[in-house]
């Protein structure tokens, strides 16, 4: 008998290499359209969604210590992964764009567009961090709304909680972020 996706995750975390490695196999495909929707979400163009996942089983993988209880907190932890590596990515990008790599260029109109999205999904990142530390399980929600691309109705079948419990606290997050990421007048 196959072993299940929680067995897999509690093998995983007391160490078991092997168990790491099915684990991520098993989850392959949801990991994949994960990381294709994370792509879809912001500037990044160029970063493949084969590369953002396997940077993220690299990047998962060499972590010690994160707890997964069950499959939506694997997937949520995932997703907040490859948030980071796009972040990452997109700052990188703007370093270079402004000299890191030593090219001349001209700035075209879409590259300047590309530079306001990396600017914006910067403040998005750091404003998710603040929420992280005020309220855990909000941040956890926008991960599994926004960027693992749940449903309000699956988030609440994950969580055990009503979908009308998920869309009050979906409300209170955007509430918080929109507070957090709105240019100052």
């Amino acid at each position: 008998m196959a072993p299940t996706i929680s067995g897999l995750i509690a093998s995983a975390e007391s160490g078991d290499r092997a168990a790491s490695d099915a684990l991520f196999v098993a989850l392959y495909a949801e990991l994949h359209e994960l990381a294709r929707r994370q792509l879809a979400r912001g500037p990044g163009a160029t970063l493949g969604t084969t590369t953002l996942l396997h940077e993220a089983y690299l990047n998962i993988s060499q972590r010690e210590g994160p707890r997964f209880p069950d499959p939506a907190r694997f997937m949520g932890y995932a997703a907040k992964v490859m948030r980071g590596l796009i972040i990452d990515y997109a700052r990188r990008r703007q370093a270079l764009k402004r000299g890191g790599g030593f090219e001349i260029t001209t700035l075209a109109e879409e590259v300047a567009g590309t530079a306001e999205d990396a600017v914006r999904l910067e403040r998005i990142g750091g404003a998710l961090d603040e929420l992280a530390r005020a309220d855990p399980a909000l941040a956890e929600l926008v991960d599994l709304k926004f960027f693992a691309g749940l449903s309000l109705i699956e988030i609440g079948t994950l969580r055990g909680v009503s979908e009308r419990t998920v869309q009050r606290q979906w409300e209170r997050a955007r509430t918080y972020l929109y507070g957090a990421i709105r240019e100052p007048v």
